[in-house]
């Protein structure tokens, strides 16, 4: 004799999960952007940098000769100092997740570290292109002040290849601070490699004079001067090129070959 099994009622049909989808690209950059504000080290960098804008123009206003305050001599001294400031940025959004062992987890949500990297670096590049915003405007509320006080207030013909060159400097400077991050996974290291190494190369390039001729093509604060200008000439942009695969593009590579195989603990 056989039997058979009657369906039990009222039994529950197994669930269909939606597959899980991974975060895009721009959601990751958001969150990167949102790292760089919510740790009192980038918030406090990103703080000082604006300052930074802010005094060195009005102390220009100031003390500066009324025939010199045009918007050119407004805004390119601010420059310097922020592209200074801005590579330290860069180094600490990639290195703090070593520093502050939160790397466990984003690359537990995120296996693919690719991913996080080229937000991280999305993310700094958005950094300093707002910088360049924030300089142009104080910049330009200074050429007006002055202006309004006798100063020369003039504004250039150019003034968007000046903008286009300064873009140009603050993201090459983000870029190489967050490749010595990635080189050397450690902020200190990095902060004082970043700032030592291509010193010491000024340095030598300057006193040793067999690499006077090389430095030409391989010091960033030779191959970066030029931008500080309307005019570029051909060779010169070979020259940053050259200068900028020495100090971004072959770090970046090494860094991202070191984070990729670096054992998360």
């Amino acid at each position: 004799m056989t039997t058979t099994t009657a369906p039990v009622a009222g039994a529950v049909a197994p669930r269909h999960h939606a597959p899980v989808r991974r975060p895009s690209l721009l959601r990751l950059t958001t969150v990167e952007l949102r790292k760089l504000v919510d740790t009192r080290a980038g918030r406090w960098l990103l703080i000082t940098i604006g300052l930074v804008v802010v005094a060195i123009v009005t102390l220009l206003l100031i003390y500066g000769e009324d025939a010199e305050l045009t918007f050119f001599t407004l805004f390119a001294p601010s420059l310097l100092p922020v592209s200074v400031l801005l590579p330290v940025l860069g180094i600490l959004s990639i290195t703090s997740e070593w520093s502050q062992r939160t790397a466990l987890t984003t690359y537990a949500l995120v296996p693919r570290r690719e991913r996080v990297v080229a937000a991280k670096l999305a993310a700094v590049v958005l950094a300093a292109l707002a910088s360049v915003l924030v300089t142009l405007a104080v910049a330009s509320v200074g050429t007006l002040v002055a202006s309004a006080t006798g100063g020369a207030g003039t504004w250039p013909a150019d003034i968007g290849t000046l903008a286009l060159h300064a873009t140009i400097v603050q993201v090459a400077s983000v870029l190489m601070g967050a490749a010595f991050g990635l080189m050397l996974l450690n902020t200190p290291l990095a902060i004082v490699g970043y700032l030592l190494l291509p010193t010491i190369w000024t340095v030598l390039g300057e006193v040793v004079r067999p690499l006077n001729r090389p430095a030409d093509w391989l010091d960033t604060s030779r191959t970066m001067e030029p931008l500080f200008t309307s005019d570029v000439t051909g060779g010169q942009w070979a020259r940053l090129a050259v200068s900028l695969l020495v100090w971004l593009v072959l770090p970046l590579a090494v860094g991202l070959v070191r984070t990729l195989r670096r054992e998360v603990s």
